[in-house]
């Protein structure tokens, strides 16, 4: 399989939310690998899901990436010979594709409603058996399907998937991977607005781009055999597959937002540099040799061999990462550290942004650091300002639960301006029946460490979105680690 073909490598990131670090974390393995055997790397933008894709997402996903310092040779900016590399421009093919299945009668289509799928799931729930559709339309003959879906019938197209007996693929870094046919679905290709499912446009996209080697986290282990059913299907060469080991937490438990920043741009903002980044993610599960741990982008590509990779969990130490930073910034020269501060908050499109707000709060130029210090920091020391994180009548762990909500409901919204800021904290405000003024120093302090600043959405607009979600998330957990206020005093009684 793929082994006599150039090699050809992709990342297929969504653009349903701020970029995250296991994208680079595997675009760096794609990256590297490629580039050690004079390959080609290709950015695809996965946007079938058109209720969830974002523009302003797709956009920082290219900006996330090359400044973590990766570039790709194909791609919807930059464009190459299999494009186009954006999924909703690319519908003829699925639907191509699935007409070649259901010639071949390798597919079907499936007219059952929604209420009869979900009446289905009921009915598999009470006698506890294995949740899955039941094939109803499988055996439909071929011409009355087509007069039906001539029609204007509603209907998906599902792949003919084995009723039993296993099915194989062979993992690069962990060998033969089996499962049984009958714990996998006729699974869903096209859905009845003619848009493709992630199985079919992934499977189609890579045969037709020629990709060679996939590369992905080993939480698409599970869709695997589905991958392989339809390279089958089609008759095409599989890729060789490779599936990494999930960043984990200090816990062993999957990287996440609660417990740590997962989005690139929080680590661009806090004052990650980005070639300590990228060398920190290189760390994650494989091995330069010996005990080195700082390397460059170069050095990794030079000496790159699947052999040194290991599927235990890779911890994402965030000590660590400052540590590996700290190494790289005490090795800049003070033109160069000079040049990164710069880059990083002391060029003059952030001051553009920052000053309207501190204008009219200085007398002379050296008031400016104070008014501004916390827009120049990472993580806020709480301590002298707890009291102000107090609801009346709230306890505290229920405030920390609402600030969290509040952190995804922004999440939910697209753009990170003041007035959209404004609007959804507003209508938090109002659903928890908290007054105003207490709520907006809550948010206050949890954002800046203080009871006055300016604007608190201007502030948070021009923090940024990374930094002001990680400084509520903080707060929470310190809200919730408060002590519930002391009940009043019943009023005294007199004496009969």
């Amino acid at each position: 399989m793929a082994n006599d073909r150039p090699v050809r490598v992709r990342i297929a990131p969504s653009p349903t939310g701020d970029p995250h670090v296991g994208t680079a974390y595997i675009a760096l393995f794609n990256y590297a690998f490629a580039k050690s055997t004079g390959g080609k790397f290709i950015l695809r933008i996965e946007d079938t899901d058109q209720t969830r894709a974002r523009s302003d997402s797709e956009r920082m996903i290219y900006d996330a990436l090359r400044w973590v310092g990766l570039s790709w040779d194909e791609g919807p900016d930059v464009g190459g010979p299999y494009g186009p590399y954006r999924q909703s421009e690319r519908s003829q093919h699925y639907k191509d594709a699935a007409s070649k299945l259901l010639d071949a009668g390798k597919a079907y289509r499936c007219f059952c409603t929604e209420d009869r799928l979900a009446k289905l799931r009921i009915q598999q729930q009470a006698e506890k058996a294995t949740l899955g559709y039941d094939r109803h339309c499988r055996d439909l003959d071929p011409a009355e399907s087509r007069n039906r879906a001539a029609q204007g019938e509603a209907c998906v197209v599902r792949l003919k998937v084995p009723v039993s007996g296993p099915i194989d693929f062979q993992d690069q870094l962990r060998g033969v991977v089996s499962r049984d046919a009958k714990e996998i679905d006729d699974q869903v290709l096209l859905k009845s607005d003619g848009l493709p499912t992630y199985h079919l446009a992934n499977v189609v996209d890579d045969h037709m781009m020629q990709i060679t080697h996939v590369i992905r986290a080993e939480e698409w282990i599970s869709s695997t055999q589905k991958h392989v059913l339809l390279y089958e299907a089609f008759g095409w060469e599989q890729p060789q597959w490779f599936h990494m080991p999930l960043l984990r937490n200090t816990d062993k438990s999957k990287i996440s937002k609660r417990k740590h920043p997962v989005s690139i741009n929080y680590y661009r903002d806090s004052g990650i540099l980005p070639q300590a980044l990228l060398n920190f993610l290189g760390t994650m599960g494989w091995s330069f040799g010996g005990d080195r741990e700082k390397f460059t982008l170069a050095e990794m590509i030079s000496v790159f061999d699947w052999k040194r990779m290991s599927l235990g969990g890779p911890v994402f130490d965030l000590a660590k990462l400052t540590w590996l930073n700290e190494q790289y910034i005490h090795e800049l020269t003070t033109e160069q550290l000079a040049d990164a501060l710069i880059d990083w908050r002391f060029n003059k499109e952030f001051l553009l942004k920052l000053l309207p707000l501190a204008h009219k709060r200085i007398k002379r130029l050296d008031d400016f650091i104070g008014v501004t210090e916390f827009f120049f920091t990472g993580d806020l020391d709480y301590a002298a300002v707890t009291t102000h994180f107090a609801i009346p009548d709230v306890a505290p762990k229920e405030v920390a639960k609402a600030v969290l909500e509040l952190v995804e409901k922004y999440e939910a919204r697209e753009g990170w301006e003041a007035k959209t800021l404004d609007e959804v904290t507003q209508a938090w405000v109002t659903a928890l029946g908290w007054k105003t003024k207490h709520a907006f120093m809550l948010l206050r302090v949890a954002v800046t460490g203080r009871t006055t600043s300016p604007g608190l959405f201007e502030t948070m607009g021009v923090l940024g979105k990374e930094i002001t979600r990680r400084r509520l998330r903080k707060a929470a957990e310190v809200i919730a680690k408060l002590p519930a206020p002391a009940a009043a005093p019943a009023p005294a009684t007199k004496s009969p």
